[in-house]
């Protein structure tokens, strides 16, 4: 049994998916059937200008740090480049949500994927760890996922029973059950989901929820989608989707154009159609699992007095085609036909999603995962406040980053942050809480992205924004948030404000210079 609101502190459950698009949950306006995370929007909050940083690596340093990526070394992925901003791994002097609330007495515990670039979360002020130290590479196989401290055990599995969306939920269980052998603590669990991340690999059963579904392409889901997000509030009556997206190949620098679905043939159609029925799947089994967990809060009297926050690291991925990759990431890819579309998602198989329907998950936004256009790096975030019922099935347009995770769990916890944590001094976080007054008005804040080259700066209405090598961009979000508009030309003392006020903050915290080469065959070398 608890021991009350009054007694202790609010406990923290943050809940991260990987690669999850902006419009795929029911409660954003998706098909996808996500009762529980649906029922977890109506007793809490959505964010709908919620933003991370474009990729995996740098948005878990951000949340986990409250600094922007490249200040803690992890501007990029997990290769050292030589660079402070790029060392591929979280740095010493940073310290992360689980180091800071242990000052306060909070146990913590981390299941799913770290991806810091260092091989032990246990040395970061987690007490348990179950998931993967990297991306996950498949979802079938038990002996993909480690658990530490060393000589820890692991749940057992008979054959054939394994997936690990399932796995991951029933290791963060047990750490909750392990939490209130000391009742007197709060507790923080981070739950990070490998789904809906490739490889697409689902139960047969779950699959087959979705296996007729998608067979009317991605251009008709769009424009369902959008109608469904007008109705919810997620985005104004006055908003369109933006054309079908550019994408941009394996190491190519030219893009194409993602097709017309009724311009492909028949047995395309029905390879991409599976595709997509297998992510679809993986969002379901994890809303599932996030079920079994916030259930889990009820049966122990814990839900009114825990501070859940559940968002995605980035936009849903292109990666590298309309037509998905197979085998492994990389430019090849097969048309599955007949008999073969049953089999796809099971062991031994390897797939994408493609461009194509990323575009299409990121509903109405241009672009995805690597890019800093809003496909990139809006996501949903649903907030639910520890005892706030008037906060109930609210819908806040306030900007907000990854960055401001941690202030806002400072806030609700009212736990302060500590000037040194061991022997180090701390680096305070640079964002700021969530939690605010419904009735305030907006304000003018200013948040920094940057990953590969592609680079912007939000501000109030405006957003600066550009691809890699290419000119800045500048769009006015009081009346295109899609970015169709480029007001570059017409805003040109804006466009010098916003570049300069970008190019300080990037100097500052080492995202400049530029790398010229990133170590990755999919990003050509600058010349």
């Amino acid at each position: 049994a608890s021991t009350g609101l009054a007694e202790k502190a609010p406990n923290v459950l943050v809940i991260v998916a990987d690669d999850l698009g902006y419009s795929d949950l029911g409660c954003y306006g998706g098909e996808i059937r996500t009762p529980n995370l649906d029922r977890l929007a109506a007793g809490g909050t959505r964010l709908t200008q919620s933003y991370t940083t474009a990729r995996c690596c740098p948005s878990r340093a951000c949340l986990l740090t409250g600094q922007y990526p490249h200040r803690v070394g992890l501007g990029h992925m997990t290769k050292d480049l030589g660079r402070p901003g790029y060392r591929g791994r979280v740095s010493e002097d940073a310290h992360t949500i689980a180091q800071v609330l242990g000052t306060a007495g909070y146990r913590s515990f981390l299941a799913g994927k770290w991806h810091l670039g260092t091989n032990d979360p246990t040395e970061h002020g987690f007490e348990e760890f179950y998931g993967t130290l990297v991306s996950a590479k498949t979802f079938w196989d038990p002996e993909h996922f480690t658990r530490l401290p060393e000589g820890r055990a692991k749940k057992e599995y008979k054959p054939g029973t394994f997936y690990a969306t399932d796995a991951v939920t029933d290791h963060a269980i047990e750490f909750l059950d392990l939490a209130r052998e000391t009742p007197e603590k709060p507790w923080f669990l981070y739950l990070a989901y490998n789904a809906p991340h490739f490889p697409l690999q689902a139960p047969p059963e779950t699959i087959a929820k979705y296996a007729s579904r998608y067979r009317y392409g991605w251009d008709l889901l769009r424009d369902q989608r959008i109608e469904r997000m007008k109705l919810l509030g997620i985005v104004p009556e006055s908003t369109w989707p933006s054309p079908r997206s550019l994408y941009f190949d394996w190491g190519e620098n030219e893009p194409g154009r993602n097709p017309g679905w009724h311009t492909l043939p028949a047995d395309r159609q029905a390879d991409l159609a599976r595709r997509m029925a297998i992510y679809a799947a993986m969002v379901d089994r994890m809303d599932e699992n996030v079920g079994r967990v916030l259930e889990n809060l009820r049966d122990n009297d814990e839900d009114e007095r825990t501070l859940v926050v559940f968002t995605s690291d980035n936009g849903a991925c292109a990666e590298w085609d309309p037509f998905g990759f197979d085998f492994k990431s990389g430019p090849k890819t097969k048309l599955h036909t007949a008999d073969e579309l049953d089999g796809m998602g099971r062991p031994g198989t390897f797939h994408s999603v493609g461009s194509g329907w990323a575009n299409a998950s990121n509903t109405p936004w241009r672009l995805y995962k690597h890019y800093v256009h809003e496909g990139g790096i809006a996501t949903p975030c649903i907030v639910r406040w520890p005892g706030r019922p008037r906060s109930r099935s609210r819908i806040d347009p306030t900007p907000s980053h990854l960055v401001d995770l941690l202030p806002t769990i400072l806030d609700v916890t009212d736990v302060p942050y500590p000037e040194r944590i061991g022997d180090r001094a701390t680096l305070p976080p640079v964002g700021r809480s969530m939690q605010r007054d419904e009735d305030a008005p907006p304000d003018e804040r200013t948040l920094f992205f940057e990953h590969e080259g592609h680079r912007a700066v939000r501000q109030g209405r405006w957003k600066l924004v550009a691809l890699r090598d290419q000119p800045w961009e500048l769009y006015d979000f009081s009346k295109d948030r899609i970015e169709l508009r480029d007001l570059s030309a017409k805003h040109p003392e804006v466009v010098e404000r916003l570049s300069k006020t970008w190019d300080e903050w990037a100097e500052a915290i080492d995202v400049t210079p530029l790398p010229k080469d990133y170590g990755v065959e999919y990003v050509k070398p600058a010349e």
